[in-house]
């Protein structure tokens, strides 16, 4: 049986070390952050970049846009890169650039990230307000084109309405469930209903800030979750979002949370934020086999570990990126 590997979601500082690293791993896809707080012409910008990369790191990395190109990256020994957004900014205020986006091989946008956007609320808002009007019309044209609705990032609210309101299945590419860890960005027992009946995906995260006891979490505590994740929901709606941001400078952090729409209240005190340290039993991408012999440990058979480490997002992929039937 073909194994597939994919990440939905990273956000690296990339270069060849992070390539060689993938293919070290076999990782067959990866979702990559193009764009936090930029506009348009920034994301194109960073696209441009990406260019160069496929170029100079060919034996590597391949572009993706749909599920046959991971099948294609893996049988070429290379990792398929999915670009997302990690916040609308891009689109501006102009439904036309939806479209545009998914042109350009967007495909993944959340509709909103930690604040209130255009489009929806962000978990950090204290008021969720649910989805805009605009954001109602954006929803609309992601399910036309072919683009995938992320709420890792919204209110509960928001994301409850983004879910009812799509025609077609949404995902929350990187969190938990809030049961196994209260943290702000973990999603609630409503939240993850809502989405597995509606078909969506959760992709877990391996982010310290979403794991219970943080950096110190163990591969056992994660896969039990995983587990019990399972056990409440079913299996064919999880997959790994892991938030790996390997080799960021810890100025960055400041700039995913603040961007400029704040002067940064820590910037330049001893209260900086910083990145946490990843557990140990995942440093980087070198690291996946760990996961995989978690899984098996808690008692995944290795037909569910494959859905889980990849074939669940290669489903999802082959179901999401096209036009609307």
């Amino acid at each position: 049986m073909t194994r597939f590997l994919i990440d939905n979601l990273q956000y690296c500082n990339w270069s060849e070390k992070i390539f060689r690293q993938l293919r070290e791993s076999e990782v067959d896809a990866v979702h990559v952050t193009v764009v936090y707080h930029q506009g348009f012409r920034d994301m194109i910008t960073n696209l441009e970049s990406w260019n160069r990369y496929f170029e100079k790191y060919a034996k590597y990395i391949v572009r993706g846009t749909n599920g046959d190109h991971v099948r294609q990256a893996k049988q070429q020994n290379k990792t398929a890169i999915f670009f997302g957004l990690q916040n609308p900014s891009p689109i501006e205020d102009d439904l036309g650039l939806v479209e545009i986006c998914h042109q350009l091989g967007i495909r993944f946008i959340q509709l909103s990230y930690n604040n209130q956007s255009l489009l929806a609320s962000g978990v950090y808002e204290p008021e969720d307000r649910g989805l805009t009007r605009f954001g109602k019309e954006v929803v609309n044209e992601m399910n036309r084109v072919g683009l995938v609705i992320d709420m890792s990032h919204s209110g509960a609210r928001s994301t409850i309405e983004a879910i009812e309101h799509s025609t077609r299945p949404i995902a929350i590419t990187h969190a938990n469930p809030y049961f196994w860890e209260p943290s702000i960005r973990n999603k609630s027992d409503d939240v993850l209903k809502e989405l597995v009946q509606s078909g969506g995906m959760l992709g877990f995260s391996l982010y310290p800030n979403h794991l219970k006891n943080g950096s110190n979490c163990s591969l056992a505590d994660f896969c039990q979750m995983v587990a019990e994740t399972v056990s409440r929901y079913g299996i064919e709606n999880f997959g790994i979002g892991s938030d790996l941001c390997q080799d960021q400078p810890d100025e960055v952090v400041g700039w995913m949370r603040f961007g400029l729409w704040s002067k940064n209240p820590f910037q330049g005190s001893e209260n900086t934020p910083t990145f946490p340290p990843m557990p140990n039993w995942f440093r980087d991408n070198r690291d996946w086999e760990n996961i995989r012999t978690g899984l098996q440990s808690v008692g995944f058979s290795e037909q569910e570990i494959a859905k889980i480490m990849g074939e669940n997002w290669l489903q999802f992929y082959d179901m999401s990126f096209g036009p609307a039937l």
